[in-house]
């Protein structure tokens, strides 16, 4: 470690830099090494095509995984929901801090509940797997795709433009906007998408262990377990974050288990697959067992018709 602060490569919105000052603090203050914020620009944060047409994967980080590859930063820090289950070339998940809120939440006018929104009323959301899970509890709803970060998106409740929003609760958080929050969804209602809530810190594989050691000082063992699991269902389905799938793992360091939930539901909410099992750890960093648990889930669904599920959502998203 070094007097010369560490780069640290965010996305320039709000909520990234709160997230990612918040992981610098943590380092700071158990380290002593100094960071500095380098915004950055990724395509997610400037083009206006929905995520759905995007494909969602990657197009958050690749400007920061770009960055990382240059060596112009040290490291960087995402949403992991919004990271390919593939792992990148030379970089690595240096750490995991401890998971924030994971549910989804409801900003809705007039303080109202998801159940007490009327009938045909506007409810926004940029994210497939949100609208599924929303319709199958209210289909006589009307969902629409929205863009933009969650100030703009709240924006749109204000100006009467929509009825409601659903963001994740961990983001309001961070930007300071849990007053807006009118209801927030359990996860027996609504599965979270993997890793919500949870933050990645990624560098290069060579420098983990070498100068950027100091990074693991914020991992999280039972954080990163949870969303091992989550991220093996997503992997197993062949399905991105614009897929329609929720999955949420709770590891109980009394009994030393992880209990992992999934659902695929279809577009129109009509028709889903949802199953849920439970896994000793040896510890709770026990990775191998998170992902048998995870991959072990996903085939019992698969066998039951999730990936037919994902197909037609995509099929859907790709028609004209």
């Amino acid at each position: 470690m070094t007097g010369i602060p560490a780069k640290l490569g965010t996305r320039r919105s709000t909520m990234a830099t709160s997230q990612s000052r918040m992981v610098a603090d943590a380092i700071t203050e158990r380290t002593g090494q100094a960071i500095e914020l380098e915004l950055i620009t990724s395509f997610g944060d400037v083009t206006k095509a929905h995520l759905t047409q995007l494909g969602g994967t990657g197009v958050f980080v690749n400007a920061l995984r770009d960055e990382l590859v240059a060596g112009t930063i040290d490291f960087a820090v995402h949403s992991l929901k919004d990271l390919p289950t593939a792992p990148a070339d030379g970089l690595v998940l240096a750490a995991i801090p401890e998971r924030d809120d994971p549910r989804d939440a409801l900003c809705a006018r007039d303080g109202l509940a998801f159940a007490d929104l009327p009938a045909g009323a506007r409810v926004g959301t940029g994210s497939p797997r949100r609208v599924a899970q929303l319709a199958a509890l209210r289909p006589d709803l009307t969902y629409l795709p929205i863009r933009g970060n969650a100030e703009t998106r709240l924006g749109k409740v204000t100006s009467g433009e929509l009825d409601a929003v659903v963001l994740a609760y961990a983001g309001l958080g961070r930007v300071g906007r849990t007053d807006d929050v009118t209801d927030v969804f359990e996860p027996e209602q609504m599965l979270p998408a993997p890793g919500q809530g949870a933050l990645a810190v990624e560098c290069s594989v060579e420098r983990r262990d070498g100068d950027l050691a100091y990074l693991a000082t914020v991992d999280h063992p039972a954080t990163r377990a949870a969303v091992v699991a989550e991220r093996t269902v997503l992997s197993e389905l062949e399905a991105g974050c614009a897929a329609p799938v929720g999955a949420y793992a709770e590891y109980d360091a009394g009994t030393g288990s992880l209990r992992l939930r999934a659902a695929v539901v279809s577009t129109d909410g009509a028709t889903s697959v949802r199953r849920e099992r439970t896994a000793d750890l040896a510890s709770p960093g026990d990775l191998d067992a998170a992902t048998a648990l995870g991959r072990d889930l996903a085939r019992q669904m698969i066998d039951e018709g999730a990936d037919r599920i994902v197909a037609e959502a995509f099929a859907e998203r790709d028609t004209p």
